[in-house]
């Protein structure tokens, strides 16, 4: 990996350098409420072995491969019905790049990516975009900064955010060319939670602040869940939110997504990557910058939405909102059945007062005939 200075505007949200790992991992050691949550990871290893191991790591990705990897295969072994990745469209293995994807959950996504991409070639993983309000705890900042993660900085007033944009941005040029790093970001602030999976023009006016798009080596990437664990949780948000239009979730609600979409069944997960954006987006740059942006934007959700790995649930979500067996070529009746009893199921898990079930079934089914009904409108 090549070795370069890191400017220091950068220091308050990049990950750790090597020089500064030793005693990153001595915090984090330190900490009683990490050590007792790596203790429920840890399967046949003694809890001095792993604080051993962790030591012997000289950088980031040593980290990455020889602590978080094996503990990520173990719990998505349990946790899913399998995972896979289609990075045929990027034969270049040598190239570093920008993945913007859909977002399905806070912690899964960009480390699946990580795994997926160092079993299929190429030569590192992704520092990941991960914003500060999920940095509930001390050790948690501390943990994702030695994961390879740098910090989108929220809650802050427009003059900030300016400047905290502008940063974000050189950095992400800086960690491509410079420090040779893939990155990994969502293509908006948040999750889609009905999985309307839409490119916010913010995310790339953001990554232009700091050089031309083209030199991020953007790859649309796309990411598929049979079953995502925080359905009733986000189906639970859509109804305060409706009851409340200012309703704001706690830290507690971020921990608990968190949590469930860690250990929460996820079914058969799928990543597929389009290709390198570079080779259209010369294509759009004499539009108008109102103009190239709303291009650029639809340009990603088609090549996302084309890519959806589309599963017997997405059907039956569609024909089930419907009322008709419009695409019943696709899943039996038996699968029909059985998904509508899940989706009854995860209206019981949420926990409210009040609860309206007939929304929230419709926000559940509503979340997993998305992705069919924009694969479809994307041809």
């Amino acid at each position: 990996m090549k070795t370069t200075t890191i400017p220091a505007e950068f220091d308050e949200i990049r990950p750790y350098t090597v020089d500064e790992l030793p005693a990153a991992v001595e915090e984090l050691l330190a900490d009683a409420q990490f050590s007792g949550i790596m203790a429920q990871f840890l399967r046949g290893m003694s809890a001095e072995a792993a604080r051993e191991q962790l030591r012997a790591c000289k950088t980031l990705l040593d980290v990455q491969r020889t602590f978080f990897y094996p503990l990520l295969m173990e719990l998505l072994g349990k946790n899913t019905a399998g995972f896979d990745i289609d990075a045929g469209a990027l034969p270049d293995r040598s190239q570093r790049y920008t993945f913007i994807s859909n977002h399905r959950d806070i912690v899964i996504d960009p480390a699946l990516l990580s795994i997926l991409l160092v079993d299929n070639g190429f030569p590192t993983t992704v520092e990941i975009a991960i914003g500060d309000n999920l940095l509930i705890y001390p050790w948690i900042r501390t943990l994702v900064r030695i994961n390879k993660s740098f910090i989108v900085q929220r809650s802050l007033t427009m003059r900030e955010m300016l400047r905290s944009s502008q940063r974000m941005s050189r950095y992400i040029h800086f960690a491509v060319n410079e420090k040779q790093e893939n990155v990994w970001i969502a293509q908006r602030e948040g999750r889609a939670k009905d999985a309307d999976d839409r490119t916010q023009e913010s995310v790339l006016k953001m990554l232009a602040m700091g050089g031309p798009l083209e030199a991020l080596n953007l790859v649309p990437t796309c990411i598929s869940y049979e079953y995502d664990p925080c359905d009733y949780l986000k189906a639970k948000e859509f109804q305060l939110k409706r009851d409340n239009p200012g309703y704001k979730k706690t830290l507690e609600d971020d921990l608990q997504n968190m949590q469930t979409g860690i250990f929460g069944f996820k079914g058969r997960v799928h990543y597929s990557l389009a290709p390198c954006a570079s080779a259209w987006l010369g294509q759009l740059a004499g539009l108008p910058k109102s103009e190239y942006f709303r291009a650029v934007t639809a340009r990603i959700d088609r090549e996302i939405h084309s890519r959806y790995m589309l599963f017997p649930c997405n059907y039956a979500a569609a024909d089930l909102l419907s009322g008709t067996e419009t695409f019943a070529a696709h899943y039996t009746s038996e699968a029909r059945a059985a998904f509508s009893e899940y989706v009854d199921g995860r209206v019981a898990l949420v926990d409210l007062e009040n609860p309206d079930k007939a929304f929230l079934r419709e926000r559940i089914l509503t979340m997993y005939a998305n992705p069919l009904r924009n694969k479809l409108a994307a041809g």
